[in-house]
């Protein structure tokens, strides 16, 4: 597959789901009004959408990379804080399964994508030259 944009990353796509599922979650009534938590975890999911968003457009593989970690960082965070909401009776066990286990596949993905680009010499891979 070719990467033309950053919207045909794999990681990126997983991402976006992530965050479409934690926008979902925090609109049960409970989780509405902590506004801390609620504003917390959209802001983890959406921010590992956009650091692989905005690393797409970095001039060298070392910060593309840099991005990506980033990424999946924002992606733990999520997990970690689900554990907050589950304790707080916010979330269902089911609701926490999904979107922890989505946070799951959407950090390997990310650590599948950071292999790649260490597999090449900086500068090698350029954006319109990506191939998976």
């Amino acid at each position: 597959m070719r990467i033309e944009r950053f919207e045909d990353i794999d990681a990126w796509q997983l991402a976006r789901e992530l965050t479409r599922r934690a926008y979902g979650m925090t609109k049960g009534a409970k989780f509405a009004r902590d506004f801390g938590l609620k504003g917390q975890i959209q802001d983890a999911a959406g921010s590992s959408m956009h650091n692989i968003a905005e690393g797409f457009d970095s001039e060298t593989n070392p910060e593309f990379v840099r991005f990506l970690r980033y990424a999946k960082r924002f992606c733990t965070e999520v997990q970690s804080e689900l554990y907050v909401a589950l304790d707080q009776q916010y979330i269902t066990k089911a609701e926490f399964q999904d979107v922890y286990d989505h946070a799951g596949r959407t950090r390997a993905a990310i650590r599948g994508f950071i292999k790649y680009l260490l597999a090449y010499k900086q500068g090698q891979l350029k954006k319109g030259n990506l191939e998976r």
